[in-house]
């Protein structure tokens, strides 16, 4: 596969410039829980209609995530992600001068459109941007865009917000996507549609995915992973402050946790590099989990967590579970039945992964509710990493097949 050259003039490499471009994206997801008491306060916001803004990206992914892919697939890889960082600077830019509650909600429909036209395309566009011995490693970066860009928020939107105010905030984002806007524009190749060389209609796409066995393993294995990841994230600040740690210290935690995830994915490239096949690198990701999350939540008769234990072992689950993404990025661009369908097998990934975040926070509460505390949040994790080795062995097993080397290596 020819490599496209670079526009001259410019240092950094197309496939740096996609990651980045992912990164910038994922802070729209994650500014806005730092901003929701102040939203709350200044839009008359209530619960219900802040937990709505919360999910509106992953609503999005659960019900566009396909759609959006296929339109990356036929539209154009570099001008989906032009597009999509667009709408995230408009949509971030006249958030700042919104006043209802309404107005917020759909503006954060529009960020998530975006978001998904900027992520669907990124790994067929790295893809193509980087050699065959550079593609595992890149694809363990692209894996980090998620927690890096949450974790930014998390650290700088407070301090932002504290500083000037949210609309500040939401304005020096809309900055930040322009300039990704102008960084892919200026470095980035123009990739010809794979789907006008194959005059494949998206009807024969969408099909052709559906059909396709792992594009449904890769789906499901993201579902397993980002469930169980967002659930025990997302409820980490909840058990600290059940242990007696001040809002401050809980929160400087969990961005800690979620941060180290980014080690996790880029040590995933190194490991495949090395020659690690990937159902051997998801099988250690998924025992990982389970074995973090038995560390962070098990409790019995005489004896309990300390904060410290509790910590340690959360950084393990989210710093050792980091493979899975990584793996399953570069595992997704070779398990697309053709070019023209990589961006529609991400997209449908992207779908399952949104569903695992909005359906494994409440999986995890419902079972804490009946047992009375966390002490069995282990076990729910436990059952997701048990179905995620029999996907690791699936995929293992269709990526070591006679048959899918064959087609690789054409």
């Amino acid at each position: 596969m020819e490599v496209p050259s670079r526009p001259v003039g410019f240092a950094l490499h197309p496939s740096w410039v996609i990651v980045l471009a992912g990164v910038c994206a994922a802070l729209h997801v994650g500014k806005l829980p730092p901003a929701l008491p102040v939203l709350q306060a200044t839009l008359d916001i209530s619960l219900v209609q802040a937990s709505f803004l919360l999910s509106a990206i992953q609503i999005a992914g659960m019900t566009l995530g396909l759609a959006v892919g296929l339109a990356a697939d036929g539209m154009g890889l570099r001008r989906s992600m032009l597009i999509g960082l667009a709408l995230l600077a408009f949509a971030s830019a006249c958030g700042g001068f919104v006043s209802t509650a309404s107005s917020m909600l759909w503006l954060r429909t529009l960020e998530g459109a975006g978001f998904l036209l900027v992520v669907m395309p990124a790994p067929a566009l790295i893809r193509l941007t980087v050699t065959s011995e550079q593609l595992n490693t890149r694809m363990g970066w692209w894996g980090t865009y998620m927690p890096a860009g949450s974790a930014l928020a998390l650290l700088c939107g407070p301090w932002m917000i504290a500083q000037a105010s949210w609309q500040v905030w939401w304005w020096l984002l809309a900055a930040v996507s322009v300039l990704a806007w102008l960084a892919v524009w200026c470095c980035v190749p123009i990739v010809p549609p794979a789907s006008a060389h194959l005059d494949d209609a998206w009807t024969k796409r969408l099909a052709l995915t559906l059909k396709t066995p792992g594009a449904w393993w890769v789906a499901m294995a993201f579902a397993v992973y980002s469930s169980q990841w967002m659930a025990v994230i997302g409820f980490l600040p909840t058990v600290y402050s059940e242990m007696g740690l001040s809002a401050s210290t809980t929160g400087l935690l969990t961005a800690f946790v979620a941060v180290v995830n980014v080690m996790g994915n880029i040590f995933s490239g190194r490991l495949l590099q090395r020659g690690w096949t990937a159902r051997a690198v998801l099988l250690l990701g998924f025992a990982s989990m389970a074995l973090g999350a038995f560390g962070a939540f098990g409790q019995w008769e005489g004896w309990s967590l300390t904060p410290i234990s509790s910590f340690i072992c959360a950084v393990f689950f989210s710093a050792a579970g980091g493979v899975i993404p990584g793996t399953l990025f570069a595992t997704a661009v070779r398990v697309a039945p053709s070019e023209a369908t990589v961006s529609t097998v991400v997209g449908y990934m992207q779908q399952w992964s949104a569903f695992g975040q909005f359906a494994g926070p409440p999986l995890v509460a419902w079972v804490a509710t009946l047992v009375g505390g966390w002490q069995w949040t282990w076990a729910v994790t436990m059952g997701l990493c048990g179905l995620g080795f029999v996907l690791a062995f699936k995929i293992g097993g269709l990526l070591e097949s006679p048959a899918k080397a064959v087609r690789l290596a054409s």
